[in-house]
C-alpha cells in the first residue's frame, strides 16, 4: 500500500458531524452530545487523509482503516461520508466498552468517557486493563481515576493526552 499522503490540511467542523450524527444516526450509538464533542474535539476533524503520530493513515473523525474501512488517500471526504465512518468507529469502540468494561450498567458519562478513551487507544489496550477490571465489579468515582493512567504515546507523556484523560475523567464522574 502507498502511504502517499498530501501535504496540508483541509479542516472540518467537529459541530457540523455531531449534527449529522445526532439527527442521523442517534439509534446506531449510545454516545451522546457530551461524549461526541470530547471525543471530537480531542480528535479534530480533517477531510483529508493523513498519517496520525502512531503512523497510521486516519481520516475525518481519527478514522482509520481498522474499523472505518478503507481509505483512499487521493479522496477529500464529505461532511456525510466523515459521519458515517466515525459512527462505524464509535459502534466498534462502544461494542468494547460493552463487552469488557461492562458498558451496558455504567452510568452515561461514565459509559462515554470509557467509549472516548477506547476510541482513542484501542479496545485490544482496554480489555484487559485495570479500569475494565474496576468496572466490571460496578461503576464507582475511584475507577474514574485510571483515566489518568493513559497518557503516553510511544513512551512519551503528552500534554493534549493529560488534557483529554482529565476531561474523560470529569465525564466519568458525572
Amino acid at each position: 500500500m502507498s502511504k502517499s499522503i498530501k501535504l496540508g490540511a483541509i479542516t472540518c467542523t467537529v459541530g457540523a458531524i455531531i449534527a449529522i450524527v445526532t439527527t442521523q444516526f442517534s439509534h446506531q450509538v449510545r454516545t451522546g452530545e457530551a461524549g461526541l464533542s470530547l471525543i471530537g474535539n480531542a480528535e479534530g476533524c480533517r477531510r483529508d487523509p493523513y498519517l496520525c503520530p502512531a503512523d497510521v493513515i486516519t481520516v475525518g473523525i481519527g478514522s482509520t482503516e481498522a474499523s472505518g474501512g478503507k481509505i483512499d488517500v487521493a479522496k477529500r471526504y464529505s461532511d456525510q461520508e466523515i459521519a458515517e465512518r466515525w459512527v462505524k468507529d464509535l459502534v466498534t469502540a462502544e461494542k468494547c466498552v460493552n463487552r469488557y468494561g461492562n458498558g451496558k450498567k455504567m452510568p452515561q458519562g461514565a459509559f462515554e468517557a470509557m467509549t472516548s478513551l477506547t476510541f482513542n487507544v484501542g479496545c485490544g489496550a482496554m480489555r484487559k486493563s485495570t479500569l475494565y477490571q474496576m468496572a466490571n465489579q460496578g461503576y464507582s468515582k475511584v475507577m474514574c481515576d485510571q483515566f489518568g493512567r493513559w497518557v503516553y504515546a510511544g513512551g512519551k507523556k503528552l500534554r493534549g493526552l493529560e488534557i483529554r484523560r482529565e476531561k474523560e475523567r470529569q465525564l466519568c464522574l458525572s
